[in-house]
Order: structure tokens, then sequence, then C-alpha cells
């Protein structure tokens, strides 16, 4: 690019200010919904992400599907299915104790089982339910995640004690407490039981479904004495794997063990009993989202293109209102590539500015919330959006360039 070709260029481009900076307008557009739509795409799964790994990433829940299937003719257990007969599979004692046999499960780290209990808090002639009331063991905020904001959580002695203490939400502390009161040490009458309030986690916010500092978490042993009855079964098990990599191994080694226990074969453990695995769910969310910001971006990209053709026509409007100033150069001697330089790079000059004003405007808007999200920009679509908008504006300048280089001097001059 020679310094006669940008002077020209940019003499062309002031010498039509407003049709310049519409045509730039296209790009500007074009490369700022780029930048803002990945970002909005890039945000959004960076807050999937960080709510998965607030459960943790390495966990593991078990729940029963339902009945579980045994070969035979008795009577004793129930209805039957295809000459099977089926019976209610829970989780039991038995499980635990198997789950928590490193010789079984060496992917397996932590283990704690848990009941739910639906019941009315009480404190001072206010009522308010949580959405989850939960039983379970001391090792229970170690695997789930769980932070203390005030006070502490409830330890093996407490559930070795069956003391009737509790954690809770941010939510449940505000609906039965209100604001500015120190709950701990406070007594909350769950059901016909009272429970001393010991801890209040830190908030989690949101995980899109429900609030999760809509909770209160007790002792097990306290909760199934006072509120679920100690019926020796639970309604789901969490686990902690020694890493995010031994998840997979660690679910077929829970499977093997469950249905070791309740005389399941392999195909009917997987059926029978449900497990969730975090690293799965995280695998899976990440994959969805990268197609969610491909497509973002794509569409996107459309209006680069159309930036394109805005500067391609522009830039064949240009060239025939400057036929006879090309014929005039070319009868002086200018070359062919010279012609075609000149007008490929006011092209590209328009497409460069444009971009450069779009990356800046995407930046800004970036700087947004947008539906609720808060966009984060990826570095590689600032330089992506940028380059490709140099390119269109290269790649739909050669026409009207190579229009423009071609004329024979003498139809040139003749032009009115």
């Amino acid at each position: 690019m020679s310094l006669d070709n940008l002077r020209i260029a940019l003499q062309g481009l002031l010498a039509n200010r407003l049709r310049s900076a519409l045509t730039m307008l296209g790009i500007l557009i074009g490369v700022g919904a780029v930048i803002v739509l990945v970002a909005v795409g890039n945000g959004s799964s960076i807050a999937v992400q960080s709510q998965i790994q607030g459960l943790g990433t390495n966990v593991l829940t078990v729940q029963t599907g339902g009945f579980g299937g045994f070969g035979g003719g008795g009577a004793g257990g129930g209805g039957r299915r295809n000459g099977t007969t089926s019976r209610s599979v829970t989780l039991t004692k038995a499980d635990v104790t198997g789950l928590g046999n490193t010789t079984l499960v060496p992917d397996v780290k932590e283990v704690a089982p848990t009941v739910n209990a639906s019941v009315t808090g009480t404190y001072d002639g206010t009522t308010y339910q949580p959405s989850q009331f939960v039983g379970t063991t001391a090792n229970y905020a170690q695997i789930r995640n769980y932070e203390v904001a005030s006070g502490s959580f409830f330890t093996d002695e407490d559930q070795a004690q069956h003391r009737k203490v509790v954690v809770l939400g941010t939510t449940v502390v505000s609906q039965l407490f209100g604001q500015g009161v120190n709950p701990i040490d406070r007594v909350v009458k769950f059901g016909s039981a009272r429970f001393r309030v010991i801890g209040v986690f830190k908030p989690r916010g949101t995980n899109g479904v429900q609030d999760q500092d809509d909770i209160a978490m007790a002792p097990l042993a306290a909760v199934q004495d006072s509120l679920t009855g100690n019926s020796g079964t639970f309604q789901s098990i969490t686990l902690e794997a020694t890493s995010s990599k031994t998840t997979d191994a660690a679910q077929a080694e829970v499977l093997a063990v469950l249905g070791s226990n309740h005389k399941l074969s392999s195909a009917q453990a997987s059926t029978t009993f449900r497990v969730l695995n975090q690293a799965s769910l995280l695998q899976t969310s990440n994959a969805s989202n990268r197609v969610f910001t491909v497509l973002l971006g794509a569409v996107a990209a459309i209006s680069l293109l159309v930036g394109g053709i805005g500067v391609m026509n522009i830039m064949l409007v240009t060239v025939t209102e400057r036929t006879r100033e090309i014929g005039i150069r070319k009868a002086v001697g200018a070359k062919k590539g010279d012609i075609l330089g000149q007008f490929l790079v006011e092209a590209v000059l328009l497409s460069l500015l444009g971009g450069v004003t779009g990356v800046v405007g995407g930046l800004i808007g970036s700087q947004f919330k947008i539906v609720g999200i808060t966009p984060v920009v990826a570095p590689y679509s600032v330089g992506l959006a940028f380059g490709v908008a140099v390119l269109v504006g290269l790649f739909f300048g050669i026409y009207p360039a190579n229009r423009a280089a071609s004329m024979r001097p003498i139809d040139a001059l003749r032009y009115e």
C-alpha cells in the first residue's frame, strides 16, 4: 500500500463524509454485535459453570428410581412384572456402610446420607417453611461446598449426641428474624421440636431452579428423632469422589455396591438407582453453552456480511462517479495495479475504521447486563471480529476495484 493510494483513499472518504460514515456503520454494528453476543454466551457459560462448581464438581448424588426386579415366582414381594417379582428399593444404613468402604469404592472420599423434612419454622410468632430442611451428617457441608458466614456447622459429636441444632440459609434467616437480628443461639420451633440456631450459611444465590439460601440443615439423628422418624432409610446419599477426574469410576463402583447389596444385576442397578454426576453435568453444560455461543456469534456475523455488501455497493457507486478521474490517471501513465490499489485501499480503510469503532462499541456494550446476564468478553472474539471486518472490506472491495482498474482509458474519458 503506497502513501499516494492512502492519501487518495482518505480524500475520497472525506469528500463523501456522510456516505462513508453510513457505510462504516454497517461494519461497526457487525463487529460490535459479534463481540457483545459472544460475550453474552461466554458470560452465560461462566455463570452456569460457577453454579455447578458451587455444588462441587466431584459430587455424586444417589437416589432410588423406584422398583427393583427379582427373579423367581414367590408371592411375598408385591406385584409381578413380566414374570419377576417387584418390591420397592430404598437406601439403607447398609448402603451407607458399603459406600464408605474404601476397599469396595476406592474412588469415593466422603459419604453423607440425607433425609428431607417438610416442616414450618416458628420464631416469636413468625412462621416460615424452608423449601429444604435437610437432615445429614457433619461432612455434608464439605462435600457440597457450603460455607458458614457466622457461627459454625454442626459436628460429628452433635450427630452422635442427637443434639437439636440447626444451620440456616440467609433466606430463612430474613423470613424468620427480619433484618438486623443475629439468629445465633436463638431457638426456632420446627414442627413440635425446638432447634437452636448455631450458624448461618454464606449466600449462594439461585441455581436457576431454586433459591439455594432457602435451606435449613440439622444433624441426621435429630431430624429422624423429631421430624421424619427413624425408619433406617434415606432419601438420598451424597458422595464426594477423590477428584473430578474419578467421578465416572466412582459412579460405576457405587452402582456395583448398591447392586450387590440389593441383589440386583448391573442393568437393574443402573435403572433402580439414579446417580447424578456433577462432573458429567458440567461437561454437558459446557458443550451446550459452546453451541449456544457459536450460534450467537454466527447470527452476529450475518450483520458483518451485510456490512460488507454495503461496502461493495458504495465502492461500485464510487467507481462510477470517478470514471473520468480513472481515465485521466490512466492517460497520464497510471498502471492497472495503481488503480486497483487505490480502490482496494479505500474499501479496506472503510472496513478498518468501522472495525475499530465496532470494537470500542462492543467493549462498551459488554459492560452492561443483558437479559440478566453479565457479559464476559472473550479476547478471541475481538481479534476475530476485527480481522473478519478487514477481510470483508478486502473481499467486497476486489470486484469494484478490479472493475475500475480494467477500464479502457478512452472509454473512461468519454464517460459523462
